[in-house]
């Protein structure tokens, strides 16, 4: 039986609320491979070898790295979504156990740490620092090929998580934006919006997945 393996994968505040609502099934990611991980195409073109993908096979895990906080169990709104019970560093006294809470979920009021009197802002942890423990989202990986970003699809930009807000406009987030009358421009947005260069089509990951978790 093929072993199945997890890899991390960094989703912004945005497409995070889409994969949770559902709206984001897939990702492209650019695709930087060295010589020999090429073949040449019936068309006599050097296209990459979808089995070397480092995000992964079809039946892999990817676990969401986003941004978050770690607050103690008082201090966690009712009725906010929370992730796994952790505990602040090294093994701690019982009552300071804390949970994750996660920026996609909407700003926090201040809180009150243990450690001093008045309450403080929470401390919001970038994405590519959070541990295993505190993720939330699992996803299975349900086909990886490769694709020029320009051949994108109407279907495909709209499975991107881009938002369409409620004059059936579509935007590169849920934040805002340019508005268009489809899907492909406002992906483009997206991809130019995290440094990446439309104009260029260069060649990319595309990762479909189903979530596992929650």
């Amino acid at each position: 039986m093929p072993e199945i393996k997890e890899r991390p994968i960094l989703l912004s505040a945005p497409m995070v609320r889409a994969v949770l609502e559902g709206r984001k099934t897939v990702t492209r990611r650019a695709l930087k491979m060295p010589h020999g991980f090429w073949e040449t195409s019936a068309a006599g073109e050097l296209v990459p070898i979808p089995a070397n993908c480092p995000h992964g096979k079809p039946g892999d895990r990817l676990w969401v790295r986003e941004s978050h906080a770690q607050v103690f169990e008082g201090d966690i709104p009712q009725g906010r979504y929370t992730g796994p019970i952790g505990t602040m560093g090294s093994p701690a006294r019982p009552d300071w156990k804390s949970r994750y809470v996660y920026r996609a979920d909407g700003d926090m009021p201040n809180v009150q740490w243990h450690h001093v009197g008045d309450s403080q802002p929470v401390r919001w942890t970038p994405s590519i620092h959070m541990p295993r423990a505190a993720c939330r989202i699992l996803l299975e990986i349900t086909d990886v090929r490769v694709e020029r970003l320009q051949d994108i699809t109407y279907e495909q930009a709209a499975a991107e998580g881009v938002h369409r807000g409620p004059l059936r406009e579509w935007c590169a987030s849920d934040e805002g934006g340019a508005c268009h009358k489809y899907p492909v421009p406002a992906f483009r947005d997206l991809w130019q919006s995290v440094g990446g260069n439309w104009d260029a089509n260069p060649w990319v990951w595309v990762v479909e997945f189903k979530r596992v978790t929650p």
